[in-house]
């Protein structure tokens, strides 16, 4: 969480806090900062290694006992898995890097040791980052086999977004700018795909959808915008009349009053 990690926000200080400032040591695949603001990264052992996998496990564990239908292992947007995933970040001389194989691994391991505690009839996704968008990092035709290695552990979806290791990285930002590779990543693959970034749009969601882009939109900012996005989306596109909870008709659509008698089957 924030107070663990980074600088509180109301003192004028922005990202991580340093170790000399009572900071963790962040770790990662080999001794190389994001940039020069940030604390370059302890080497994990291979010890270490296997703790993480262990965590990854535990934490799906405590998802199932709360309750969770769905788990995702996040290997996107420069977190660990994704470090050792990109040549940028892993340099590593030993079986987990190098070569496509090794940078992979453990992204593998951790997903066959998940795969292996998450019930088989609940969803397990993975999201990556289909490019790093620079020259010589983690690219789409790595990131589509690494899918169908996914798929063959039993991965149910892959959420495709892209970027976060290289701090010189120039992204095209745009409405829909990721989901040409959600699509390329379904098309060949054969893995069922989710796609992400600046959709925002009822009609923009539901092309994607409809012309087989990808199987699912993920929202994030839209959804804290505006919590009922999903029903408006429903009214906008002409849909079946949405049923609103009674205790949400207060939050109807902005040109439609709900009536009680809309809150009825």
């Amino acid at each position: 969480g924030r107070k663990a990690s980074t600088h509180r926000p109301w003192i004028g200080k922005h990202g991580s806090v340093k170790p000399e400032e009572g900071g963790w040591v962040p770790v990662g695949p080999s001794p190389i900062a994001f940039d020069p603001n940030h604390t370059q990264p302890r080497p994990l052992d291979e010890g270490q290694i296997q703790q993480v996998i262990a965590d990854f496990v535990a934490a799906a564990k405590r998802a199932l006992t709360a309750g969770f239908e769905v788990v995702e292992i996040h290997a996107a947007h420069g977190y660990l898995l994704h470090q050792f995933l990109s040549p940028i970040s892993n340099q590593r001389q030993d079986h987990y890097g190098g070569s496509f194989e090794n940078r992979i691994r453990l992204v593998l391991e951790v997903t066959t040791a998940v795969r292996a505690v998450w019930p088989q009839e609940l969803p397990l996704f993975v999201r990556v980052s289909a490019t790093d968008w620079v020259e010589d990092g983690w690219n789409p035709d790595e990131t589509v086999e690494l899918a169908r290695r996914l798929k063959e552990l039993g991965v149910d979806l892959i959420d495709v977004s892209s970027g976060g290791t290289a701090a010189n990285a120039e992204i095209p930002t745009g409405p829909g700018y990721q989901t040409r590779f959600a699509e390329r990543v379904r098309k060949e693959s054969g893995i069922a795909t989710g796609t992400v970034g600046m959709i925002t749009e009822p009609a923009q969601a539901e092309h994607i959808l409809r012309t087989c882009q990808a199987d699912i939109i993920f929202l994030a900012r839209e959804l804290l915008r505006d919590p009922y996005w999903p029903l408006h989306a429903d009214d906008d596109l002409g849909g079946r009349k949405a049923i609103w909870p009674a205790q949400y008709q207060r939050a109807t659509h902005r040109d439609q009053p709900i009536h009680e008698s809309d809150l009825r089957d």
